[in-house]
């Protein structure tokens, strides 16, 4: 889709994603895979190249928008993180609405980090700048998040940051111990934004250990 962009911050830049990072990307998934118990992280360089040639395809067809996570010190690929199920609503022609041009809901996930970057700000920078993106840029009226029912550390993250509990979808997705797996569904819709983006600066100019 034509939003592709670099989303720029102190720490981390998201780069629209492109097979010239699968190198960086197979160096960063490689760290340590036992660490990424809930998160389908690809391993190896095949397994990279098929990730980040789907998340093109879906890209092209207009329901995704991926980046690769790039440590902004040195240019050291961190990840990847998209948009994705992106959509456009059919507003009546009368509704005020209906001149919007952009998305109106989408989903942040397929979101991973190499284990030296967890515990940094890159996470909480990344989000910061995507959901910048989709409220300032794209007006977007939700944006949505899950993560597998058991991962109490993404949870508990989502909670922090501003994001509402809105249940647990049933064998929602394909979990990557390949169970059908139970998600925990969050959202954050456009009047709580100013208070996310609040919270997100705090952490990010708290001192860290």
């Amino acid at each position: 889709m034509s939003d592709a962009q670099v989303l720029s911050g102190a720490h981390v830049r998201l780069e629209p994603l492109a097979r010239r990072h699968v190198p960086g990307l197979v160096a960063a998934a490689g760290e340590d895979p036992a660490l990424f118990p809930w998160s389908a992280v690809p391993l190896g360089a095949d397994a990279v190249r098929d990730y980040v040639d789907t998340a093109l395809a879906w890209q092209a067809q207009g329901t995704a928008l991926p980046f690769a996570t790039v440590r902004v010190a040195d240019g050291t690929v961190l990840g990847s993180t998209r948009f994705f199920l992106i959509e456009r609503w059919a507003w009546p022609p009368a509704h005020a609405r209906a001149a919007h041009d952009g998305p109106d809901g989408c989903e942040i996930g397929y979101t991973w980090l190499a284990p030296h970057a967890r515990r940094t700000a890159a996470n909480t920078e990344a989000k910061l700048l995507m959901l910048g993106f989709a409220f300032e840029s794209w007006q977007v009226l939700r944006v949505c998040f899950h993560t597998d029912v058991r991962n109490e550390r993404s949870r508990q993250a989502m909670t922090r940051m501003g994001g509402k509990f809105e249940g647990v979808l049933r064998a929602h997705r394909l979990a990557t111990d390949g169970e059908a797996r139970d998600s925990a569904r969050f959202s954050i819709v456009a009047a709580e934004w100013p208070d996310v983006k609040r919270r997100l600066q705090a952490y990010l100019a708290a001192p860290r250990p």
